[in-house]
C-alpha cells in the first residue's frame, strides 16, 4: 500500500536523483521550493519519517526504508494535510490507549468499577491541573499497578505538546 507518506519520500528522492539525501535536501524542497508545507511542517514530516522508520538516519543522510522505485507517483500529485491528522489520531489513540491500559489493570487488580476510577483520575486532573494521563499514571501508583510502560507514551504527548506552543 502507498501512503502518502511514501509517495512523498518517493517524489523527493525521485526528483532529486540520489538514493540517499540529508535532512535540508528533503525539507527544503518540501517547504520552499515545492510549498507543499510549512518550515515547521516540513520538519515535522521528516521527524515521523524517521519515527515511522520509512527513512533511516546514517550519519548524517537519510535513506528510505522501502524500494521507492516500486511506488507509483500520482501525475500532478499534492500531499494533502492529511499526514498531520493521522499523526494527532495517534496521539489521540495513545492517549485513549494509555489511560484505558492503566484502567484495565486497577480493574483487573484490584476489583474496581471503571466508572469510578474514571472519575478519579479526572478528579486529580482538574484539582492537580495535571494532564489526565499523568493523574492516571498517580492512580495506577496508588494501586501499585505497574506502569513503567505508560511513562514514554506520556513523556512524548507531553514534549510534542511544548513543541506546539
Amino acid at each position: 500500500m502507498n501512503t502518502e507518506a511514501k509517495i512523498i519520500i518517493s517524489f523527493l528522492f525521485n526528483r532529486s536523483g540520489k538514493n540517499q539525501l540529508t535532512e535540508s535536501e528533503i525539507y527544503l524542497p518540501l517547504s520552499i521550493e515545492l510549498g507543499w508545507f510549512s518550515t515547521k511542517e516540513a520538519h515535522k514530516f521528516v521527524n515521523n519519517a524517521l519515527k515511522q522508520k520509512l527513512l533511516i538516519k546514517k550519519e548524517d543522510l537519510l535513506i528510505p526504508s522501502f524500494d521507492i522505485g516500486k511506488i507509483s507517483i500520482p501525475i500532478g500529485f499534492y500531499p494533502s494535510k492529511k499526514i498531520f491528522a493521522e499523526e494527532k489520531n495517534e496521539i489521540m489513540h495513545n492517549k485513549t490507549n494509555v489511560i484505558d491500559t492503566i484502567v484495565y489493570h486497577i480493574i483487573e487488580k484490584k476489583n474496581q468499577d471503571r466508572k469510578e476510577i474514571i472519575e478519579k483520575i479526572t478528579h486529580i486532573a482538574l484539582e492537580k491541573n495535571i494532564l489526565p494521563e499523568v493523574a492516571a499514571l498517580l492512580i495506577g501508583k496508588k494501586y501499585h499497578i505497574d506502569i513503567k510502560d505508560s511513562f514514554e507514551l506520556i513523556e512524548n504527548k507531553i514534549l510534542r505538546e511544548n513543541e506546539e506552543e
